[in-house]
Parts: C-alpha cells; structure tokens; sequence
C-alpha cells in the first residue's frame, strides 16, 4: 500500500487538508470564531458532536487541533492531520511512535504518536497521546510556540512548528462550547475544520 512506503521511506508530503473527502463522512461545522492563528467551532453530525481548537495559520498544508466530546470534556485529544493524494481503503492504526512537544524553548512534554487511516477518508491522522494532556494544554495557553518531534524511526524525525497565538482564547471558547447544550444544526459552514476520525472520537 502506498502509505506504507511513504512511512518506510520517511518522506510524508504534505497536502492540502481542508478538502472534504468524496467517500468519507463529513460533519457540519458551526460557531467558528477566529482568535488570533487559531480557530474555535464544533461540529455534529446527527447525534454526535465534537468541539475543535485549530491552529491552521503556520501551514497552508496541515492543521493542529485540540478536540473535545460534550459528555466528556475533560477528556481532550490532541491530533494532527495530512492529506494524502489518494482516499484509503481501510481504517488502521500503521505504526505508534515517541513523540516530543516543546512549548516555547522551556517546558518539553513526552508521549506517543499514532499513525492512523479512515477507509474512505484522504487524510492521514497523527494521534497525539500525553501522560499529562492538562498540564499541556495549560503550558500551550502560555506559551508562543509549540515544537513537534515525530520519532519516525532512530534518528529519523518528523518537526512541525505551529502559532500559539490565540490558542488561550480558543482553548477557552472550546470549553465553553463543550459545556452548552447542543443547539439545532444548522447547514453547514464554509470554514475549514478538518474532519475527525472515528479514532479521534473516542475520549482517552
């Protein structure tokens, strides 16, 4: 399979991401608000909904997002999202990796990364696990920049550097939105959200 020469090669491109894949399940997205290089809003499809912090300002290519489940929001989950050039056949988890985030040149945080793909869905997902998500996130709405390293292979890493501009004003909006009630759906926002996984919904 493609994806997995790209991940043995080491060479992950970088695409557009905020196109709605043709196969895959889409949400609608509402309550976008803007703050600073970030972005706050939710999202529903039917029953289910999600809350999202997005930093899309550093890459034109990549988003970072903070998610969150009403029912569950002290339980967020950290993802990446890359588009590849092709949907995917199935729903796996390819590979689970060190990965290293440092908020600005000071506080530096340890977990993992998971790789994963949604059958139908263009998008390769980077599922970010931290031993101490609360204390991360607070770091974050403190800080200016956020560093990733993806420890692809021994001496084989992946960097991404994003804006942490506006990520306290977001973090703070997305709680908020987790704890309303949900309102009517309305149609669907022209905003960029990225789609979440079925990965990503679950609450760890």
């Amino acid at each position: 399979m493609r994806l997995v020469t790209i991940l043995a090669s080491g060479l992950l491109p970088l695409a557009a991401l905020f196109v709605t894949p043709t196969l895959a399940t889409s949400f609608n997205t509402g309550d976008v608000q803007t703050h600073g290089d970030w972005h706050s809003l939710s999202l529903t499809l039917g029953d289910e909904r999600h809350v999202r912090a997005i930093e899309q300002h550093s890459y034109g290519d990549s988003v970072f997002s903070v998610n969150a489940t009403p029912g569950a929001c002290a339980h967020p989950w950290l993802e990446i999202r890359v588009a590849l050039d092709e949907l995917q056949s199935r729903s796996a988890t390819w590979n689970r990796v060190p990965v290293d985030m440092l908020i600005d040149r000071d506080d530096v945080h340890s977990g993992e990364a998971a790789f994963i793909t949604e059958r139908g869905d263009d998008g390769f997902y980077v599922r970010l696990s931290m031993p101490d998500t609360d204390a991360l996130l607070d770091d974050m709405r403190h800080g200016e920049t956020l560093r990733l390293r993806i420890h692809r292979a021994p001496e084989d890493y992946w960097f991404l550097v994003f804006s942490l501009n506006g990520a306290e004003q977001a973090l703070a909006r997305m709680n908020r939105l987790c704890e309303q009630p949900p309102k009517g759906t309305g149609p669907k926002d022209n905003a960029p959200a990225g789609k979440p996984t079925r990965a990503s919904s679950a609450t760890g």
